[in-house]
């Protein structure tokens, strides 16, 4: 089967005044304000397309723009791309959401799916008035799951009644059409891996090593055999291209520095707000005293994490993905330039060739030193 090949549709533009420091601050933690641009998800939109990616994600944070708009208006402005909307368990009612994909799917003629989440953090989820703590939220996710997946596939109607979701004589009046991606679930625990084996057709593996990403994709596939079901798997990837290696290990490198530059300057308070340290300090990761050197290290994090490279080198790590079991790559990049644009439809012409993985050798990995 062909690699899937994803990106993103963002509801407003990065912040930053010129295409460089937008490109910077893609590597920065989100700050909570994102704006509603029509004319940016549509561009957006329409380039993921054009540059042949197959979907996009639409991401969620409890302070956003409301991901199954955003989605609408980028399938609205598209053909033929698929989009995946992030929504949290939760913050509506299973039924409702089932009812808004089933609507999407069919109003998109059958371009939409779900990619169901619990909510990374305690801070975030209790802004939306989820006060439950993680282990909570995901027990509850199960009885969400099954809700919502009945709710998108029996004819019939039911009634349930568990723990936290109670319903009579529910149902819906449409359904989405059947295909290979209706929902998708992420979440390396225990408890994530097997909601997904019991209800997505997609997994979404977290990044690491290619070792550790075997051995999470052979767990939940095993998982998913044990249910009589099967997952597809989906890792995402963040990027810094250029024509050479050298180029890209020097690029990613400026980019490091413009980002800290940009986070820690006047107007830095807006980044210390980020969603993503919210979830660090809860990890244990940071101090909430620190906060330019929370935010910091989180872009020397997220650039160490990047792959870095020419077209033709990334295409060979993305390969190597492959051949250990990833169905759907997601290529997140700053599209910010015609020159970035020529840079992701190299790869994704590199991806899309039969390509073999070379045998394994050095790549440039990002380094510190700015």
């Amino acid at each position: 089967m062909e690699l899937d090949l994803r990106g993103g549709v963002r509801a407003a533009p990065v912040l930053g005044d010129t295409p460089r420091e937008r490109q910077a601050l893609r590597f920065a933690p989100d700050p909570p304000e994102r704006d509603a641009d029509p004319d940016h998800v549509a561009r957006a939109a329409r380039e993921n397309e054009e540059d042949g990616l197959n979907s996009a994600l639409v991401t969620q944070s409890s302070s956003w723009p409301d991901p199954w708009l955003v989605a609408s208006w980028a399938l609205a402005a598209t053909s033929r791309l698929r989009i995946a909307v992030a929504h949290r368990a939760g913050t509506t009612a299973p039924t409702a959401a089932a009812r808004a994909l089933a609507t999407l799917d069919r109003l998109s003629g059958g371009r939409a799916s779900a990619h169901v989440i619990v909510g990374s953090s305690d801070a975030d989820v209790a802004r939306d008035g989820d006060g439950l703590a993680k282990t909570e939220r995901y027990r509850r996710a199960g009885e969400y799951l099954e809700l919502f997946s009945r709710t998108l596939t029996e004819r019939q109607r039911f009634d349930f009644e568990g723990e936290f979701y109670s319903v009579r004589d529910a149902g819906s009046g449409l359904w989405p059409r059947p295909r290979a991606e209706l929902l998708s679930f992420g979440g390396s625990s225990p408890e994530g891996v097997e909601l997904a084996a019991r209800f997505a057709e997609v997994y979404a593996v977290a990044p690491g090593p290619l070792s550790v990403t075997r051995r999470r994709i052979a767990g939940a596939k095993a998982a998913a055999a044990a249910h009589g079901r099967s997952l597809r798997i989906w890792r995402h990837i963040t990027l810094v291209l250029a024509a050479t290696d050298e180029e890209a290990a020097e690029r990613a490198r400026s980019i490091g520095r413009d980002a800290i530059r940009l986070t820690t300057g006047p107007d830095s308070a807006r980044w210390q707000r980020a969603v993503q340290l919210d979830r660090d300090l809860e990890r244990g990761r940071s101090d909430p005293r620190r906060g330019a050197e929370q935010v910091t290290a989180y872009v020397r994090r997220s650039l160490a994490a990047a792959f870095i490279g020419s077209p033709q080198s990334v295409a060979e790590r993305i390969g190597w993905l492959r051949a250990a079991g990833v169905d759907i790559v997601q290529l997140d990049m700053a599209v910010e330039t015609d020159e970035d644009r020529d840079l992701r439809r190299d790869l994704v012409a590199r991806l899309r060739s039969e390509y073999t993985p070379a045998p394994a050798r050095s790549a440039p990995y990002y380094r510190r030193g700015w």
